[in-house]
């Protein structure tokens, strides 16, 4: 068993249940009570659930990746997860930082949690 790849699966499952409750309630909720058209809203609710979907499968396979017995896949799999894990985390410091608020890193923190599951990964097969 690889820990650190188990490691990473465990923590990219703690992303995905914090992606589900908080944003659900932060994100999903006010999302679909404002005042945007029907057509974009829709699809932005749609994009959300992907994003959950995607969440939980990279974290299942991070998982299974740890308790594989064929380490042919294991490494380039888990590649494909921490660069997948390092984009969204790239993505939301770059926007993050395009915007001109106080304090931006704190403003949205999903960069803090989705970092750890790519370094994480990286250790697993480094």
């Amino acid at each position: 068993m690889n820990g650190w790849l188990l490691a990473a699966g465990v923590t990219a499952f703690g992303v995905a249940a914090v992606h589900m409750v908080a944003g659900r309630r932060d994100i999903v909720l006010p999302l679909l009570s404002c005042g945007l058209a029907d057509e974009p809203r829709r699809v932005l609710h749609a994009v959300w659930h992907m994003v959950t979907v995607d969440l939980v499968l990279s974290a299942a396979a991070l998982v299974y990746l740890a308790t594989a017995d064929d380490t042919s896949v294991t490494g380039p799999m888990a590649w494909f997860v921490a660069a997948h894990f390092l984009a969204y985390a790239v993505v939301f410091l770059v926007v993050t930082l395009s915007a001109d608020w106080a304090r931006p890193l704190l403003r949205l923190p999903q960069w803090m949690l989705l970092l750890p599951v790519a370094v994480l990964t990286v250790a697993g097969v480094a």
